[in-house]
């Protein structure tokens, strides 16, 4: 029998030293994949000067999609009705009901709307860079996945995005939400973001050295085709679409709905992943 000692007590605290727990999660996520990034274009001889440039792109075009996914998808009634709402989904402020303004940093992301985000930068990044698209694309791809685990640890250290309430015994008690043994749905995508980049990272080594030394009869992926960028949207999404069923909805308008918001994003997403690794299957 399960008693509640089984479960895991989980409050921790929601800053490092200075540093707040998910922003921290959040640079060294975006550290680990810039370099990784840099490693990979140095192997494809691509100028420095050329990347560069990339992941200012990157990091605007996350941060802002991410938001105003968040607004636009999920709150539209708060951010979208009043003068303040608006300011209030571009600035990192919460005006208060005495007239007064507190800084909040930005509290909502929506993962869809980052991902939405950043392939429009990269749009505008390869035009004025003009590299090849699809070889821009799969780098980013390559090194979504360990960027994605530090982001989902973060959410995990602020208590957010809970799962529902559970018996199994790895359950996690959210001490800052409730008392209740919850499924805790951001170590679950945090361990299936770390497998995905272990994947990609694997394969991608393996053309690598192929392409030192080739061998009869063997192919794998290539950087350029676009399938490692087909591959990472399919994975994410497609585990994405599924694991919801273990999270509690994070607006009311979704109770009673068949496909919770996050799901219903989450299909054209894979639909564009399988499309690109029909695509890179075809023109290989």
């Amino acid at each position: 029998m399960i008693t509640p000692l089984s479960y895991i007590l989980w409050n921790p605290s929601l800053t490092i030293g200075p540093f707040r727990w998910y922003g921290l999660c959040w640079m060294v996520g975006f550290v680990v994949a810039y370099l990784l990034v840099r490693k990979q274009y140095r192997e494809q001889h691509i100028k420095d000067e050329l990347f560069e440039p990339l992941f200012i792109y990157c990091f605007i075009g996350i941060l802002v999609g991410a938001r105003l996914g968040h607004c636009l998808f999920y709150e539209p009634d708060y951010f979208l009705t009043s003068g303040k709402g608006v300011v209030e989904m571009f600035l990192p402020i919460r005006f208060l009901s005495d007239g007064g303004v507190k800084f909040v940093g930005y509290e909502g992301l929506a993962s869809h709307g980052g991902t939405l985000g950043l392939i429009i930068a990269l749009w505008l990044y390869v035009r004025k860079t003009q590299l090849n698209i699809w070889q821009v694309l799969d780098n980013i791809a390559i090194a979504t996945g360990s960027m994605a685990c530090f982001i989902r640890i973060g959410n995990l250290m602020n208590s957010e995005i809970i799962g529902k309430v559970t018996d199994v015994p790895w359950a996690f008690i959210f001490e800052r939400v409730d008392m209740q043994p919850r499924h805790p749905g951001q170590l679950y995508e945090a361990i299936a973001y770390a497998l995905l980049f272990c994947i990609m990272w694997w394969i991608y080594r393996r053309e690598m050295a192929a392409t030192q030394h080739p061998t009869p009869n063997t192919h794998h992926p290539k950087i350029g085709t676009g399938w490692y960028f087909g591959f990472c949207l399919t994975y994410i999404f497609t585990f994405r679409f599924f694991i919801e069923y273990t999270k509690e909805v994070q607006e009311a308008f979704e109770e009673g709905m068949l496909f919770d918001m996050g799901q219903l994003l989450s299909i054209p997403f894979v639909a564009v992943g399988l499309y690109c690794m029909i695509r890179a299957h075809k023109t290989h």
